[in-house]
C-alpha cells in the first residue's frame, strides 16, 4: 500500500468526478452499473494501492452489484471515496463496510433520483421546451439542453464533493431526518400535477360527430367539454397507461396502433 499518509486532494476528486460520467458504461444484467462504478473509483485505487493483489482486492470490492439513478450515483461514489481513503490511511474500518454502505444507499437514492429528477425536473423542463417549440421558438430545445446540463453536472458535482466531505455521516443524517422520503413524496405529487397539465395541453383528441334531431343540433365534442373539459385526452392517456401497465405490449407497437386508428377515424370523419 502506498501514500497511506496522504488525504485525497481536489485534483483526485476532480478525476473521480470526470470518471463517474461513465457510470452506465458496460451496463450488464448481472451486476448492472458495477463496471462504471469501479471505473469511477479507479483514481482512488491507483493513489492508495501499489501491488497487484491490493488493487485486485479493491476492484473486487467495487465490482459487486450496483444500481441506482445515474445522476445521484455520484453520492455513493463520493462516500466510497471517503471510506477508501479512511481504509488506506487509518485502517480502522472493515473493507466489507464499503460495499455495505453502497448497498444501503442504492434504494433510497434511486427513489429520490427517479422522483425528483426523472419524474419532476425533466418533465417540467421538457414541457416548457415543447411548448416553446410548438409555438415556433428555437429557444425551446436550447433551454432544455442548458437547464438539464446544469442539473446533471450540479447533482454529480455535489454528489462527489459533498459525499466525500460528509462521508458515512451523510447516510446517517439523511436517514434520521427522513429527508429522502419527504422529498420523494413531494416530488411524486408535483410529477402527477405536471403530467396532468401536459395531458390537457399536449394530447389532441377531438370528436367531429354532430347529432341532429329535428331543429336541434348536438355537437358531441361541445357537450363533453361543457360537462368536463379535456375529458377525452385524459381518458386516452389513462387508457394507454392501463394497457402499458397491465398488458404485455411494447410502447412502440401501441403508438403505431394509435396512429393507425387516428388516421382511420380522421378519414371516416369521426375525428
Amino acid at each position: 500500500m502506498k501514500n497511506t499518509d496522504q488525504k485525497l486532494t481536489k485534483k483526485d476528486l476532480w478525476k473521480v468526478f470526470r470518471s463517474q460520467f461513465f457510470i452506465r458504461s458496460c451496463l450488464n444484467f448481472e451486476r448492472m452499473q458495477n463496471i462504471g462504478f469501479t471505473h469511477a473509483m479507479s483514481p482512488i485505487i491507483e493513489k492508495y494501492y501499489d501491488t497487484p493483489e491490493e488493487k485486485q482486492a479493491a476492484i473486487d470490492r467495487h465490482m459487486q452489484m450496483f444500481l441506482t439513478q445515474p445522476m445521484v450515483a455520484s453520492i455513493p461514489i463520493g462516500v466510497s471515496a471517503a471510506m477508501e481513503e479512511r481504509l488506506a490511511t487509518e485502517q480502522d474500518i472493515e473493507p466489507e463496510s464499503i460495499d455495505a454502505t453502497k448497498t444501503a444507499l442504492m434504494g433510497p437514492l434511486a427513489a429520490l433520483g427517479d422522483s425528483l429528477i426523472n419524474g419532476t425536473v425533466r418533465p417540467i423542463l421538457a414541457g416548457i421546451a415543447c411548448s416553446l417549440a410548438l409555438s415556433g421558438s428555437v429557444f425551446g430545445p436550447i433551454l432544455f439542453l442548458i437547464c438539464m446540463t446544469i442539473v446533471t453536472i450540479g447533482v454529480r458535482y455535489l454528489g462527489i464533493f459533498k459525499g466525500y466531505e460528509k462521508g458515512v455521516s451523510l447516510v446517517t443524517e439523511l436517514q434520521k431526518s427522513g429527508l429522502i422520503s419527504k422529498i420523494t413524496e413531494l416530488a411524486s405529487v408535483a410529477a402527477y400535477i405536471v403530467i396532468g397539465g401536459f395531458v390537457v395541453t399536449n394530447v389532441a383528441f377531438h370528436l367531429n360527430i354532430v347529432y341532429s334531431a329535428g331543429d336541434a343540433v348536438i355537437d358531441i365534442q361541445q357537450t363533453l367539454d361543457s360537462l368536463l373539459p379535456s375529458i377525452l385526452p385524459v381518458m386516452l392517456t389513462l387508457g394507454v397507461y392501463k394497457i402499458l401497465s397491465k398488458r404485455k405490449i411494447s410502447a412502440i407497437l401501441l403508438m403505431l396502433i394509435i396512429m393507425v386508428l387516428a388516421i382511420a377515424c380522421t378519414y371516416l370523419g369521426i375525428m
